[in-house]
């Protein structure tokens, strides 16, 4: 009799927990869905982290292109004011003073887009604005200063 109570509780103690462990066939795929849950979202978030560092390394490089291309269309403005400025100087009279304004403003403009340019921190929710009114500016701009040389060009 006592070898069937150890023998029983020795079963007991050795199956209970396989019992409890047991799941059944519903928890089982209630278990796998959640896991499979996890593992989308955490996909999801390395997606999407890499999909940031992705963006961040090519607004880093666009910036550099874009930075490029700008400061050698202001160093042609600036080249351009300088040679106005010379003709105007060289031709003297009234009728420049007008010139002399202009050329003044269109340079405080080109200083104004240098500032523009350098004040600006790249965040990538403006840098779409930011860039087609920064090329707007630019090149109006360009396009001032071309009209303002054909125009003299034929006095």
């Amino acid at each position: 009799m006592k070898k069937r109570i150890w023998v029983l509780a020795i079963v007991s103690i050795v199956a209970a927990p396989i019992i409890n462990g047991c799941q059944t066939q519903s928890e089982k795929v209630e278990n796998a869905q959640v896991r499979v849950q996890n593992a989308d979202s955490n996909l999801k978030e390395v997606q999407k982290d890499s999909l940031t560092h992705a963006q961040k390394a090519t607004s880093v490089e666009e910036w550099k292109i874009f930075r490029n291309e700008s400061q050698a269309k202001i160093r042609n403005n600036e080249i351009r004011i300088e040679a106005l400025k010379t003709k105007i100087n060289n031709n003297g009279g009234y009728a420049n003073y007008t010139d002399r304004e202009r050329i003044d403003s269109l340079e405080i403009k080109n200083k104004e887009l240098v500032t523009r340019m350098d004040n600006y921190t790249n965040g990538k929710s403006d840098w779409e604005t930011f860039k087609l009114e920064f090329d707007r500016d630019l090149d109006g701009l360009g396009e001032s200063l071309q009209k303002f040389t054909v125009k003299n060009h034929g006095k």
